[in-house]
């Protein structure tokens, strides 16, 4: 049974599952939404999930790009999807790399990103569902549950 007064989620990977994977994508320039999942998204939204995305950032860590850059491509996405009626609660993302930073609780399949969302957004982690393209997402998934 769900709570009144917790919400429901999915949690999103980004690249390969809203937009098209490029390889640590720098510019918002090269942002690709993959075909059909706008169209999914709008269908959770109606669905009433707040929609997060859970993002590993480890370009940063790398070197490859900025946390401003970062900033660039997700206003990019943001944009697209609210053309597009898509309403997305927020984006977590780790910049961190365990051969550049170390450990962190928060770099899939840790579930640290799912664990402050539950926090900040009152979520019912036992209605919620994570969706994402790699073996980490589904551990990240379990993890947080």
């Amino acid at each position: 049974m769900i709570s009144q007064n917790r919400n429901r989620a999915i949690f999103l990977d980004r690249d390969g599952v809203i937009n098209v994977e490029v390889g640590y994508l720098s510019n918002p320039n090269d942002f690709k939404i993959i075909e059909g999942s706008i169209e999914a998204l709008k269908i959770l939204n109606k669905k009433g999930f707040l929609l997060i995305v859970v993002t590993n950032q480890a370009g940063i860590a790398r070197g490859y790009y900025t946390e401003v850059d970062l900033k660039n491509i997700h206003n990019k996405m943001k944009s697209v999807l609210k053309q597009h009626e898509v309403t997305l609660t927020d984006i977590f993302y780790c910049p961190h790399h365990p051969e550049f930073t170390g450990s962190c609780n928060c770099r899939k399949p840790n579930p640290g990103m799912i664990l402050e969302s539950k926090k900040k957004y009152n979520i019912d982690l036992d209605n919620s569902y994570m969706v994402g393209d790699t073996l980490n997402d589904i551990q990240t998934g379990l993890a947080a549950n």
